[in-house]
Order: C-alpha cells, then sequence, then structure tokens
C-alpha cells in the first residue's frame, strides 16, 4: 500500500535544497540538488512511518489535495 504526503523543498541561504513533510513532524532532510533532498526525504518517510508501526502509533492520513493553476 502506498500514502501520499505533502513535501515541501525549499533552497536555504546556502544553495541546499531543505524537504521536510508537515504530516510528519520533525521529518527533515536535504541534498544538494532537489532531486537528492526528494530521495533522502523519502528515505527518511519511509523510516518515519517504520517507526509509528513499530511504537503502535496511528500514520497520518493521505494528502487529498487538488492544484488548481490561475493566470497571472
Amino acid at each position: 500500500m502506498t500514502v501520499k504526503f505533502r513535501v515541501i523543498i525549499d533552497r536555504d541561504e546556502d544553495g541546499v535544497f531543505v524537504a521536510h513533510c508537515p504530516s510528519l513532524p520533525g521529518c527533515v532532510s536535504q541534498g544538494k540538488t532537489r532531486a537528492e533532498a526528494q530521495a533522502n526525504i523519502k528515505e527518511a518517510m519511509e523510516a518515519y512511518v517504520e517507526s509509528l508501526r513499530k511504537h503502535g502509533e496511528p500514520i497520518p492520513p493521505a494528502i487529498t489535495e487538488e492544484i488548481i493553476e490561475v493566470a497571472i
């Protein structure tokens, strides 16, 4: 089973890409490139969810959002 979580990736003042998952508090990772940050946060998220399972904690629900485009 797979679940989708929102991930936010920003660039810090040193140019490093920092990724975090708001649904999983404290789940943060980084990378020199956006792709590296995505791979690293995915690994961190998998470990986080595994830890939740191991400790009998509930897994947050999947995201249910839509992306709406508007002209600017």
